[in-house]
């Protein structure tokens, strides 16, 4: 079904609805060739987006329905304020837990312990895997690949291995969570699975990991890098922090499951909070330096010691809320207003008929994951929930399961291989992981074959 309330103009066989399906294949082709053009991906689906919507306005005004397309536009942004102010709060967090060096303070600790290689291959994928459901895919993949990197410097292949094991480790931790990865929030806030639902995607997203895991290991290089004697402490205020990201996360649960408001009002409590904690971080900083040295991280640690910086720095939650990934917030408003509009068109509503109906909905779901591995996932979630296809529970999760998992094929059908692959640049790459897909698929197999058997009684 339509992505919109009201009437839907049917351009599915008209001019302008091929030219708004061309526009937005160009723009999601310009989106896959960020690596090469070095192009921002949210500039082609915000073109795109106008450009649709401006061609829907110019037929709805023709055809008298110019109240229909404004309240279509309406509905999509609200979709999109919902998800854009829910992540900015995440990303905030993330951004404060990053600067007040929780995540750096973590691969040092790892980086000193002096563990074998394949030890540190499980245990990267592991916390990966466990930290993933909380601070999503992408985020866990970045500073657990800052801890491969630092320690495979000698070992290219364990850097490959290990960048390939976080990218599927990521993805399957975020599939059962939903916090975990877009597309669960995406549905969850959609209210078709609860927040405990999700959980019933634990075992299949475990095996989805396990499996390429256990074949991979075998491949990672034997002995054991130099321990490093760096050790880096967490600045003032971290744990507190920490401890308010999941306060946070229990309102926005709360708020949902109990006060049936949308998540995203939690979430914005959340942040009152975490401004609250900053202004307090901010009048009882005890400064060592000029003010002016202090904001600068560079400086600061030109001139201060580790443990006079830690006490020192002071906190600006608005510096935080500006290293949001606006690139990727951006994005999401394009892919919201492109398949919104062709929703509106009636293009999604021909594609619910043509799979869902035609080959069923197991065979349509697992698809979908397959997909994901090419196209982004989040444009492939929020095209099924705009064609809200009849399912059951089961059906849900399964589509949750392979949209999230499914992109761990190819190391550009996630933001996480995408990410990791700027990251290594040169070590991890496409076909580097390409030579992996196939134990990957055996994984991905696999976690479908698990969720018929122990969520049996959902279907």
């Amino acid at each position: 079904m339509s992505s919109s309330p009201g009437v839907v103009i049917d351009l599915t066989a008209h001019p302008v609805g091929w030219l708004a399906l061309s526009l937005f294949a160009l723009a999601y082709l310009a989106v896959m060739a960020e690596e090469f053009t070095h192009l921002r991906k949210s500039k082609p689906v915000l073109l795109a987006a106008g450009l649709i919507w401006v061609m829907i306005a110019w037929v709805g005004s023709v055809r008298g329905l110019s109240d229909a397309v404004n309240a279509a536009v309406r509905h999509n942004i609200l979709e999109f304020a919902e998800l854009f102010l829910f992540l900015l709060v995440a990303m905030t967090y993330i951004n404060a837990l990053d600067e007040r060096r929780v995540f750096e303070a973590l691969r040092s600790h790892l980086v000193s312990l002096g563990l074998s290689y394949r030890r540190i291959f499980w245990l990267t994928g592991v916390i990966a895997f466990f930290v993933s459901p909380i601070a999503d895919n992408l985020t866990t993949a970045l500073f657990m690949c800052a801890v491969i990197l630092a320690i495979g410097k000698a070992e290219p292949r364990f850097v490959l291995l290990g960048c390939i094991n976080l990218v599927v480790a990521a993805n399957a931790g975020g599939a059962f969570s939903p916090f975990g990865d877009i597309t669960t929030l995406m549905v969850w806030q959609k209210g078709i699975v609860g927040f405990w639902g999700f959980f019933a995607l634990f075992l299949p997203a475990l095996v989805n990991w396990l499996v390429p895991a256990a074949i991979m290991s075998f491949s990672v290089p034997r002995g054991a890098p130099e321990a490093a004697e760096e050790q880096v402490g967490m600045k003032r205020g971290a744990v507190i922090i920490m401890v308010l990201f999941l306060l946070t996360i229990t309102c926005a649960v709360l708020f949902h499951q109990v006060l049936h408001l949308p998540p995203v009002t939690g979430m914005m409590m959340g942040l009152a909070f975490l401004k609250f904690f900053g202004y307090y971080l901010q009048q009882t900083h005890r400064g060592h330096a000029d003010p002016a040295v202090l904001y600068d991280p560079v400086k600061a640690e030109e001139q201060l010691g580790d443990h006079l910086l830690q006490k020192s720095t002071p906190f600006d939650v608005f510096q935080r809320i500006a290293r949001a990934e606006w690139d990727t917030l951006l994005f999401f408003y394009g892919v919201i207003l492109c398949v919104g509009g062709l929703g509106f068109i009636g293009y999604l509503t021909l594609l619910s008929h043509g799979i869902y109906t035609g080959l069923g909905a197991s065979t349509a779901n697992i698809l979908v994951g397959l997909l994901s591995a090419v196209v982004d996932n989040i444009p492939v979630m929020f095209a099924v929930l705009s064609m809200r296809p009849e399912m059951s529970e089961g059906q849900w999760l399964l589509v949750t399961l392979t949209a999230g998992v499914g992109g761990s094929l190819l190391s550009i059908g996630s933001a996480a291989g995408v990410g990791l692959m700027g990251q290594a640049r040169g070590q991890y790459t496409f076909v580097g992981h390409l030579k992996w897909a196939p134990v990957i698929a055996l994984g991905y197999a696999a976690s479908i074959g698990v969720h018929f058997l122990v969520n049996a009684g959902r279907f």
